[in-house]
């Protein structure tokens, strides 16, 4: 029975050997991937700092672009203002006209009366002055008719 003790020695001997050799292997293994995995973690850590230069230098210009367009921003606002301005100056004038042509057509309704008298009677002189120039006119024709016929 000794030998058995020896063979079970044996048998564990060559147990552990086995385990240690997968565990070195399996080590190994976990080595090469810690290895990858600090390359691949210094790679981005690269990556990370090209990346925060870049933002760093974006934010900047987008700082720059943003001054820029409230500096732009505040000079159009006297643009507008302005524009306001003269938009309630021209309304201003839209409503005097509108007050001043309430005013002429309340005058003109009131005075069509007259004006239209006076429109009669000033064709009325227009045609007496007509038939008095063609008298003259007439007059003047049979005058030099006369003159003619003297002189002849």
């Amino acid at each position: 029975m000794e030998w058995l003790l020896y063979v079970s020695a044996a048998i564990a001997a060559v147990a552990f050997a086995v385990l240690v050799i997968y565990v070195i292997g399996t080590l190994k293994a976990v080595s090469k991937t810690l290895d990858r995995v600090s390359t691949t973690v210094e790679g981005m850590e690269k990556q990370i700092d090209g990346i925060s230069q870049e933002s760093t230098v974006l934010l900047h210009k987008t700082n720059l672009i943003a001054d820029d367009i409230q500096r732009k921003s505040d000079s159009l606002n006297g643009v507008f203002d302005s524009a306001k301005e003269l938009g309630d100056s021209l309304k201003s004038v839209n409503t005097s006209v509108k007050r001043m042509s309430a005013a002429i057509n309340q005058k003109a309704d009131e005075n069509s009366e007259q004006v239209a008298q006076t429109v009669k009677w000033a064709n009325v002189a227009m045609g007496v002055w007509e038939k008095w120039r063609m008298k003259r006119e007439k007059e003047a024709r049979a005058q030099a008719q006369a003159e003619q016929q003297t002189t002849k």
